[in-house]
């Protein structure tokens, strides 16, 4: 787009251009917002101006240090962003056709995870139970002990009970079935995470900012229920919230991916 050009005599394609530029800067800002990365970012910012304003200014020395600098921020900012990007591409892949034609974690296996959450909270047994949405699990199923198992009230509290080898970690549930328990999960790297949250919250908003899972959190210090999803996490909540909660995200159509 010519920038002499006038505003009032801008095309169709330049305003095409204008609202995907828009867009995706929008997308980047949320991306980032509540971490680390808006600091790094402010800095970069800060970088390119004092560049502009050495060559505006023809200071030869700061000019040049800043040549030999600038060059290599693309390598930085992969290596400083490598979480974030890996969550924007992830979103960016998902298809909506595909939730519309996949299949769902059905009324009943969500209700006996309900169910379940509610007795490990009044028996205070943290529990960590991950709900696979379109995003495929695989690879933190098979660093889990595979069970393939239906889902059931019974299998949960087993499986979390404090005396058994599988109490430590995640399982993982997909479709109608418990596909694997003592699974490990990345945790948050965010600045923004309260420090009351202990290392399985850690682990539900982590798994949630690098996938579409659905994870429900039981503490074991509180025995608060709480829900994580997109990196975000709701806490203490009811059986009926948790069940309303579970029934939109997983049963919706519309449900946002």
């Amino acid at each position: 787009m010519d920038l002499a050009q006038p505003l009032g005599l801008l095309g169709w394609r330049d305003l095409v251009d204008l609202l995907v530029v828009g867009l995706v800067v929008y997308n980047v800002l949320l991306v980032i917002r509540g971490t680390g990365g808006m600091r790094i970012v402010a800095g970069i910012l800060v970088l390119l101006g004092t560049s502009w304003i050495a060559a505006t200014l023809r200071l030869r020395t700061l000019e040049a240090s800043l040549n030999y600098l600038l060059p290599v921020l693309p390598v930085v900012i992969v290596v400083l962003f490598q979480n974030q990007i890996r969550s924007a591409l992830a979103r960016v892949g998902r298809n909506p056709l595909v939730r519309l034609m996949s299949d769902q974690t059905p009324e009943s296996g969500i209700l006996e995870i309900v169910l379940a959450a509610q007795a490990l909270s009044l028996r205070r047994l943290g529990a960590l139970i991950v709900i696979e949405r379109v995003d495929g699990l695989r690879d933190y199923v098979e660093n889990g002990i595979v069970l393939d198992a239906s889902i059931s009230y019974d299998l949960l509290l087993t499986i979390f009970a404090r005396d058994t080898p599988l109490h430590d970690g995640a399982v993982i549930v997909q479709k109608d079935r418990v596909a694997a328990a003592a699974c490990f999960l990345p945790l948050t790297t965010s600045a923004s995470v309260s420090i009351e949250h202990g290392t399985r919250h850690r682990a539900a908003i982590g798994m949630t900012e690098l996938t579409d899972a659905v994870v429900v959190v039981v503490s074991e210090e509180t025995g608060k229920i709480s829900i994580a999803r997109e990196g975000r996490l709701t806490g203490d909540l009811t059986m009926r919230e948790l069940r309303n909660q579970l029934f939109e995200l997983l049963l919706t159509r519309e449900a946002s991916s």
